[in-house]
């Protein structure tokens, strides 16, 4: 938008003008200490959603286990939820994370993900909108409520 409508159409001051006492950011994560590229730098977009894609196949079949020789319908969202959930409190990384070389780590640094954050941040992909909309460092809103990131240990 032009800038003589001079409403939040416009957008914020620090997006549009970046010479105005704002740095413009080189790469994503940047602003946050993260390398350009290679490991601990912002995972894309691309790896997260196969890691995800294996994530849901992972929960189909361990959910078909279980109700076989159904179909097993929703309970493989349940399956998902649950491993999701432990694997990212406690390791860091779901099993498709660990397959594209992902990690979800702390935007603060410090110490694990948690139970906690696990819980906020999974609740959170259920909706899939917040998956789907991301900043500027590659963080989707789950990740920002969350106060996580995921980066690539290769």
């Amino acid at each position: 938008m032009s800038r003589w409508t001079g409403s939040w159409l416009s957008g914020p001051r620090s997006v549009l003008e970046p010479g105005e006492g704002t740095q413009q950011q080189q790469w994503r994560g940047e602003r946050h200490g993260f390398p350009k590229d290679g490991p601990g730098s912002i995972a894309s977009i691309g790896r997260r959603t196969f890691a995800i894609l294996v994530d849901f196949l992972l929960a189909a079949g361990v959910a078909g286990l279980f109700t076989r020789p159904e179909l097993p319908k929703n309970w493989s969202l349940l399956a998902w939820f649950v491993i999701t959930v432990i694997a990212v409190a406690f390791f860091g990384f779901t099993p498709g994370h660990a397959l594209f070389g992902l990690r979800v780590a702390r935007i603060d640094g410090s110490g694990t993900v948690g139970p906690l954050r696990a819980l906020v941040r999974t609740v959170l992909i259920f909706p899939i909108i917040p998956a789907l909309v991301w900043d500027s460092d590659g963080r989707c809103l789950h990740d920002k409520a969350a106060g996580t990131v995921v980066i690539r240990v290769r």
